[in-house]
């Protein structure tokens, strides 16, 4: 949805428009397990559609995407675990091995967080399986306990604002 375009003085540059075309719909779907949200790379960087996401009834959040060194370091696990936690969401980051030899070099470092914010999993920058027994119960648990999204103000704040 949100497309790659940065360019960093003396630093990278990305311009995924160039190939990429955003898309217009927040991704849903139901599985036996619930109702999952799928977001790509950059979009997990906008609380808004997070958001979105589990007020439509998403209880896990999958995001494949592929963090750069200078990027992945910096926000990689707190962008999951801020996403999770507020949303009281298991979030689901998968990312490619590191190829320190190839032409994009990713930070890898798939991750899986709970809805309070504790990392289940995460792998490190080597191809790997990852993998983790996710208590869905945990959500609601999570959310009657610390009721976020119920307290929420939508008299004095919409996301349909500017």
């Amino acid at each position: 949805m949100h497309l790659f375009d940065i360019d960093v003085k003396g630093g990278q540059h990305f311009r995924e428009s160039l190939t990429f075309s955003a898309g217009d719909e927040v991704t849903l779907f139901e599985t036996e397990f619930g109702r999952m949200g799928l977001c790509v790379c950059f979009d997990i960087r906008f609380p808004e559609l997070c958001r979105l996401m589990s007020l439509e009834g998403a209880q896990v959040i999958f995001c494949p995407a592929a963090f750069n060194m200078t990027t992945g370091p910096a926000h990689w696990e707190l962008m999951f675990r801020g996403r999770a936690v507020e949303d009281q969401v298991f979030t689901v980051g998968c990312s490619s091995a590191r190829d320190v030899n190839g032409s994009y070099v990713s930070y890898a470092n798939s991750i899986i967080v709970t809805p309070w914010g504790d990392t289940l999993v995460r792998a490190g920058a080597e191809e790997t399986i990852l993998s983790a027994n996710i208590d869905i119960d945990l959500v609601a648990k999570v959310r009657a306990e610390l009721p976020l999204l119920s307290a929420r103000r939508t008299d004095v704040y919409r996301l349909d604002r500017v």
